[in-house]
């Protein structure tokens, strides 16, 4: 043990050496610093490589990859229904919506109609699914920028969502709910009246967060006018969602390409005005959020009160062997933006080939030209504000 220590101690130099050298000073002004992919505030193992002038970013570069787990592959390897679990583990904090935009796809693939009972569910569930993913934005933002108390508030009202999606389908984070044709399990006894109730104690705790945290002026002076991404740039970098309307855009598939019966719902969209800075800011974007979670309470409410009888299994495939040839893209407004899905049928029952868009992606793809010029600390702020999941960044 004495001679291993004795031979480490002498290897010490060379290490020292190698660390050093691993550090790139560049023209002896400016050096390459790792963000991630261990970082908490990069929300998953995201590394961002920052070229920095003392405390300013002057090129920030996004390296993904590290959760990788070959949704698309896995895809085209599997029946039709059987790629829904997968669904699941892309944005996994909006199980819901990732299940209902690749459902949709196929079911445009097949030429399927389901019922209205089946359509208002969904919506229900999408909407619900809207709620939790915009309170972990909230409650984890909170937490990047300095301040405990928000997370314990979102976590505590999402977890009534949570016990809403259990109590249905039995799972509490990957639902496989949302079926081909309809869905696995029809709401048991009582359910509306829990789903109602949660709306009522919900509302007033926006609120609450608007003046523990919205409003602060810490959180405001540490997010207002940093980040700025203006409509141009979001068009540019194919930004969608809470990212493109908060620079102002009013786009919402929910209105402008509607679907499961979304065009016979009264809400609004919700758009960065640039009430504590410019318009595009990292305050906007996080309105945005806080904002579209009224609306969704308020989609939930009607859904509730039309919420019409029916089979939710009636418009099920007996089996997946004989799928149409041809090609369908389907389109639908996740929590985190525009979610797509492209396939192509071969005529089997398993797919030729699939591809998804995913909107954390593209959102991560504007960081190298909104966040040059900001302090490392407002790289915190960046990249907590477009709000990414890397389960479908990395796919």
């Amino acid at each position: 043990m004495q001679q291993d220590r004795d031979n480490t101690l002498a290897d010490l130099p060379e290490l020292h050496a190698a660390i050093v050298k691993s550090i790139d000073i560049i023209e002896g002004d400016h050096m390459v610093l790792n963000m991630g992919p261990q970082h908490p505030s990069t929300h998953g193992v995201l590394r961002l490589e920052l070229l920095t002038d003392g405390e300013i970013c002057v090129k920030i570069t996004p390296h993904v990859g590290y959760l990788h787990r070959c949704f698309e592959k896995i895809a085209e390897s599997v029946p039709y229904n059987q790629v829904i679990p997968y669904t699941d583990r892309l944005d996994y904090l909006a199980s819901m919506n990732c299940n209902l935009g690749f459902v949709l796809a196929v079911e445009k693939l097949m030429g399927i109609e389901v019922n209205e009972r089946v359509k208002t569910i969904r919506v229900i569930m999408a909407e619900l699914n809207r709620i939790a993913s915009h309170l972990v934005a909230f409650g984890t933002y909170a937490l990047d920028i300095g301040a405990f108390t928000p997370f314990l508030y979102a976590f505590r009202e999402r977890e009534h969502i949570i016990d809403l999606f259990e109590e249905v389908c039995g799972a509490r984070l990957l639902y496989n709910y949302i079926w081909i044709g309809g869905l696995s399990h029809d709401l048991p006894s009582g359910w509306v009246e829990k789903c109602r109730d949660f709306c009522d104690y919900f509302v007033p705790k926006i609120d609450e967060y608007n003046n523990l945290f919205s409003f602060n002026q810490i959180f405001v002076d540490r997010t207002a006018e940093v980040g700025v991404m203006n409509a141009e740039q979001a068009i540019a970098y194919g930004a969608t969602g809470p990212n493109l309307r908060g620079a102002g855009v009013a786009w919402d598939l929910r209105k402008t390409e509607a679907y499961s019966g979304y065009e016979t719902y009264d809400f609004d969209i919700c758009i960065g005005t640039g009430e504590k800075g410019v318009v595009g800011d990292c305050w906007d974007r996080y309105m945005v959020r806080i904002r579209e979670m009224e609306q969704s309470v308020k989609i939930i409410r009607q859904a509730l009160d039309r919420l019409p009888e029916g089979n939710v299994q009636e418009a099920i495939p007996k089996s997946f062997k004989k799928i149409p040839e041809g090609e369908v893209y389907m389109r639908t407004e996740a929590p985190r933006g525009e979610l797509g899905f492209y396939a192509i049928s071969d005529g089997s029952q398993i797919p030729y080939r699939v591809k998804c868009r995913s909107n954390c992606f593209t959102s991560l793809s504007a960081v190298p030209e909104i966040g040059v010029g900001a302090m490392i600390a407002d790289m915190v702020a960046i990249i907590g504000s477009i709000d990414i999941v890397l389960g479908e960044v990395d796919r």
